[in-house]
């Protein structure tokens, strides 16, 4: 019964020993991802618009042919990607190209409803997907 359990024993401190070797030359996913995230590019940025507590739908439509104007002129110069109305009535999304969220600021400010500031904007960056990468990486 003794040599059975030393092999035990020693098989779990090879296992062990080899875990602990193959983590440390092993990335982990997390190591993996956040390399992956530094190196992430922006194609675009999605901005978000809602219109404020307080604001009322007048307001909004007193400003609306000025800011489909100068939106359409955005899309024609090639600066809003897409743009979509939100299913709530609340506002707006747009896909900017912009190279990152600063860009996608100063697009957006020169915007009469931005002007106004009755709207609020949410900035988020976008780029290609990430799992995609684990598509054609080496296994």
């Amino acid at each position: 019964m003794r040599p059975m359990k030393a092999i035990r024993h020693t098989i779990l401190a090879l296992t062990l020993t080899l875990t602990g070797a193959s983590s440390m030359t092993t990335p982990s996913l997390a190591q993996t991802t956040q390399a992956q995230a530094a190196s992430t590019i922006t194609t675009g940025v999605m901005v978000i618009l809602t219109v404020k507590a307080g604001v009322t739908r007048d307001q909004v439509m007193a400003v609306m042919p000025d800011e489909i104007r100068q939106t359409v002129q955005l899309y024609l110069s090639g600066k809003v990607r897409e743009w979509y109305s939100r299913s709530d009535g609340r506002g707006v999304i747009l896909l900017l190209e912009a190279k990152d969220t600063s860009e996608a600021h100063a697009i957006m400010e020169g915007l009469p409803l931005s002007k106004l500031d009755i709207m609020d904007h949410d900035y988020i960056a976008v780029g290609p997907l990430l799992p995609l990468r684990l598509l054609v990486g080496k296994p």
